[in-house]
C-alpha cells in the first residue's frame, strides 16, 4: 500500500487497516518461528507499512488540531 493510498483514507479507516496489518505481521513472525516462512522480505514490507500509516495518521490528527 502506497503513501497515496494511505492518505487517501479516513483516520477510521487508517486505523483499521493498521490493526490488520499489524495482525499479518504477527502471524508471519510466528510462522518465522517455525520455519515456514520463505518470503523474508514480506516482515520488512509489513514494518514499513504499518510506519506508513502511523506516519499519515499522525499527519492527519496535527493537521485537524491545527485547523
Amino acid at each position: 500500500m502506497t503513501s497515496k493510498e494511505i492518505r487517501e483514507l479516513s483516520p477510521a479507516e487508517i486505523s483499521t487497516k493498521m490493526r490488520e496489518v499489524r495482525e499479518q505481521l504477527l502471524q508471519l513472525r510466528l510462522r518465522k518461528q517455525t520455519v515456514q516462512v520463505e518470503k523474508t522480505h514480506e516482515l520488512r514490507d509489513l514494518r514499513k507499512t504499518i510506519a506508513r500509516l502511523e506516519t499519515v495518521l499522525t499527519e492527519k490528527r496535527a493537521g485537524a488540531n491545527a485547523v
